[in-house]
């Protein structure tokens, strides 16, 4: 399957029904309802599949990620590292930031989107915390666009500073310059 190149993107067609997942996802982790074996942590993350559709990407399928490994090396270290080098400071503690997704998770994603036809087209996560110079949080952070960088994946982000009014915006390489509009 052929994957459109960036520059030829014109939107992500992203159906109300995944919206509508990613979103139930994030409020579900917020209010603390985990499911057995996720991770029990105020924050969502996940894979966004689907297909390309002309000069769009088209998402068929959301993948909710339930375990984060960001407390196991090797991953805590490099991670520790990263939140020191290029994060900035927020009511979070850098040590409880981050996400790192277990490697035979990503494989059971990366073989279901094998089986049925689909390309991984990026992650989402949300912000939650407002921050004085960035108030909605619906923007790829710095730290955001160094771990995006390279990786051909869009960064959705999941603004779920104001939980009534969720916003998703989707981002390549999680770069704020490579922004594409969701429809």
């Amino acid at each position: 399957m052929n994957v459109i190149p960036f520059e030829e993107i014109r939107q992500i067609i992203l159906p109300y029904p995944n919206w509508q997942e990613i979103v139930e996802h994030c409020k579900r982790k917020l209010a603390g309802n985990y499911l057995p074996g996720e991770s029990e942590e105020r924050k969502a993350y996940g894979l966004v599949a689907g297909i390309p559709n002309g000069h769009a990407l088209k998402v068929e399928r959301i993948f909710p990620i339930k375990k984060n490994v960001r407390d196991k090396e090797p991953y805590k270290t490099y991670l520790d590292s990263m939140m020191e080098q290029y994060a900035v400071p927020s009511k979070t503690p850098l040590s409880k930031r981050g996400w790192m997704t277990a490697p035979e998770e990503l494989k059971d994603v990366c073989d279901k989107c094998d089986q049925e036809e689909l390309v991984v087209l990026g992650t989402y996560h949300m912000h939650l915390v407002p921050w004085e110079h960035d108030a909605i949080r619906d923007t790829p952070t710095r730290l955001d666009s160094i771990l995006a960088e390279n990786s051909s994946l869009f960064s959705f982000i999941v603004s779920m500073v104001d939980i009534s009014h969720p916003r998703i915006r989707a981002f390549y390489e999680g770069s704020a310059e490579k922004e594409v509009p969701i429809r």
